[in-house]
């Protein structure tokens, strides 16, 4: 594998577990961080693609609010004057929500926060954008849309993952130091191995998913993207809902993970067969970061689940049945507004029998029964991420393939909490990720092996400078 990588020419964003201790502590004013993170996406958007809107003035808005505030010494919550992107599928007030989508691009701003935006709010998030997206969060990369495909940052030649590609990618070049998403099969998780930065799918009922466009009702979760274990966990602890027995008992994840001892003795199981199918490249990184695993005393465990294909393809029954549902009548009326690769996505589960969508809930629930089981031995499961590295954002073919060659999608089936974080780079210089699943509601336990791991093996930036602009901006 290969880490070698020019130096960037932008200045570092701090994460924002980073940015909100310097604020608090004086060293960092909230209104500099602000335009800072608005020069660089002035810089780098236009040839990456991340933001669909900006939200310029009022960011600077609250931002100057949020400083009056520290001045005098109110502090709204640990997120204070800490800027975020948000998937454009997700309701903020004041702005559509257009689902990066033909069909959406008129519609009326929304009425209120969804509630994880209003969570951010409270805890003194500044809402800093709407990120691009894959066309009501399936499909892929597409060019026949009202905006532009977001691009990896690592080469804007290549696929950045997808759906939440434009947080992903925000994130990963340093616009924004968190960014929401939401995960159906994956679509968290795989931008994040795409761009080399971590993402989280929390478990199922851990985070609202009210206020969110849906995509597969059953299958949705919302998640998000950041460089490090302890901005996961601090978004976690914002975006969760309070009122779980879990929450309730066992206080703050990032306050957890700061305590927790290191990882000697963890028990880590790794999915006996799950990575057979992946590069030989994405192999060879997944074997490096499980001796790194034992390096930090991690006892590793060969552990059986159902086969690999068995979860992918009742997840796939499942979410072609829910959206198609969900698009039938624009499909019957407005199929022209769509994209080729989402109206074609959409239109899947046109041909699915109840009978069939029955049977699929019914193995759902066997192969849920199954992973639980297995589990129940360990702390943690480990396996691949992508099975194939990022592949040019204009190769149809290799596009289509994409979206199946994955080991994501069976955490979406079960539910579970799974987080991606990066263990390296190819030889050709794109980012390879790997998954930490754990027990539901332990989203603790991932991050601190998460945090373990990243202390011993920090992820490398994307090169930058070949992406500015060639002429000063004015």
């Amino acid at each position: 594998m290969s880490t070698a990588h020019p130096p960037s020419v932008l200045p570092a964003l701090p994460g924002p577990a980073e940015a909100a201790e310097k604020i608090r502590a004086g060293t960092v004013q909230i209104e500099a961080l602000l335009e800072q993170q608005l020069r660089t996406i002035a810089q780098l958007n236009p040839r990456l693609g991340a933001f669909i809107e900006v939200f310029g003035p009022t960011a600077r808005a609250e931002a100057a609010t949020l400083a009056a505030e520290a001045t005098a010494g109110h502090w709204r919550g640990p997120l204070h004057g800490v800027a975020v992107g948000v998937k454009d599928i997700i309701d903020v007030a004041g702005s559509p929500t257009t689902c990066h989508s033909r069909l959406m691009e008129n519609a009326p701003p929304a009425a209120q926060d969804a509630p994880v935006i209003a969570r951010l709010r409270a805890a003194g998030a500044i809402i800093l954008g709407k990120t691009a997206l894959h066309e009501f969060a399936t499909g892929g990369p597409s060019f026949d849309l009202p905006w532009p495909p977001a691009r990896n940052p690592w080469n804007p030649d290549h696929h950045p993952g997808g759906s939440s590609s434009g947080s992903a990618v925000a994130v990963a070049a340093g616009m924004v130091g968190l960014g929401l998403g939401t995960d159906t099969a994956g679509s968290v998780r795989h931008p994040a191995s795409a761009c080399g930065i971590l993402g989280l799918k929390p478990t199922r009922d851990a985070i609202s998913c009210d206020g969110v466009f849906p995509l597969s009702r059953s299958l949705d979760h919302v998640g998000f993207l950041a460089r490090s274990a302890a901005d996961i966990a601090l978004a976690f602890d914002v975006l969760r809902d309070p009122h779980l027995p879990q929450a309730i008992a066992a206080g703050p994840v990032l306050r957890q993970i700061r305590a927790m001892a290191p990882i000697s003795g963890l028990r880590v199981g790794i999915i006996d067969g799950w990575d057979a199918g992946a590069a030989p490249e994405i192999r060879a990184a997944f074997a490096t970061a499980l001796g790194v695993l034992r390096d930090l005393g991690a006892v590793l465990h060969q552990i059986a689940l159902p086969r690999l294909e068995d979860y992918t393809s009742c997840g796939r029954m499942i979410l072609q049945a829910e959206s198609h549902a969900l698009h039938r009548a624009w499909l019957a009326s407005r199929a022209q507004d769509y994209g080729a690769r989402g109206r074609a996505r959409l239109s899947a589960g046109r041909a699915i029998l109840a009978a069939d969508y029955i049977a699929a809930q019914h193995q759902r629930m066997a192969l849920t029964k199954a992973l639980h089981h297995t589990i129940a031995d360990v702390d943690v499961l480990v396996t691949v991420s992508s099975l194939i590295q990022p592949c040019r954002i204009d190769d149809e073919a290799a596009i289509a393939a994409t979206y199946d060659q994955q080991a994501r999608t069976p955490f979406n089936v079960t539910g579970s909490p799974a987080l991606s974080v990066p263990i390296g780079l190819c030889p050709q210089g794109l980012p390879i990720g790997m998954q930490i699943i754990g027990h539901d509601h332990d989203e603790a336990t991932l991050l601190r092996l998460a945090a373990a791991y990243g202390a011993a093996q920090p992820a490398p930036h994307p090169p930058l400078s070949h992406l500015l602009p060639t002429e000063p901006m004015p």
